[in-house]
């Protein structure tokens, strides 16, 4: 059965709520990305209104801009729905982040990819049950027991990463895959490359 509980944010956030600093260039860039997955029902939303996927790129050292909790059921992104994610420890499940709305449930999973390897700028997390199920244990695949939003998850993400294939089955996290890249366009790319292959 799949659980539909994307969304709901399972980390510990200190969100300063304010606007930050999203260039023009990274703010197109997201939204040019984040418009095709939508459109092919990467990211989006369930019957039940819980919103799915999420993008991210890296801005300095291993901040983050990321799109935010609860926005996978926005057809157009504005800037108001990214988040800055200022630091972050995985240990103690935290996230801080500054915006107009806080950071997605999966910020912790995209700070172990960053942390991983600082040639990684971009980070993106779809849901697609087809796909889940041709690549689960047949690409690099996160354990079963590691559900998304937590610690767990992002230890396991961080070992695979290692294995720069650019792409992870969250084997906890039914139709969960994340894609990285050194670029937004990279990390699109290969996520499209295994999609159009269904």
């Amino acid at each position: 059965m799949i659980k539909h509980d994307e969304g709901y944010i399972k980390f510990n956030i200190k969100w300063e709520e304010k606007a930050f600093d999203l260039s023009l260039y990274d703010f197109q860039n997201l939204n040019t990305c984040h418009d095709k997955l939508y459109n092919i029902g990467l990211i989006g939303a369930y019957p039940n209104l819980i919103g799915f996927g999420n993008i991210s790129i890296r801005a300095t050292g291993n901040k983050f801009i990321i799109s935010g909790s609860a926005t996978g059921n926005i057809k157009q992104l504005s800037e108001k729905d990214y988040s800055l994610v200022t630091k972050y420890d995985i240990d103690e499940n935290l996230i801080h982040c500054e915006g107009l709305t806080k950071a997605s449930s999966e910020s912790l999973s995209h700070a172990a990819v960053y942390e991983s390897n600082p040639e990684i700028k971009a980070v993106i997390h779809i849901h697609h049950l087809e796909m889940w199920e041709k690549y689960i244990h047949n690409l690099p695949t996160t354990n079963k027991n590691a559900e998304f939003g937590t610690p767990e998850i992002a230890d396991e993400m961080k070992k695979l990463v290692i294995q720069n294939s650019g792409i992870l089955i969250m084997g906890g996290h039914q139709e969960g895959i994340i894609s990285y890249g050194k670029s937004i366009n990279e990390a699109e790319e290969i996520i499209l490359t295994y999609f159009n292959k269904i």
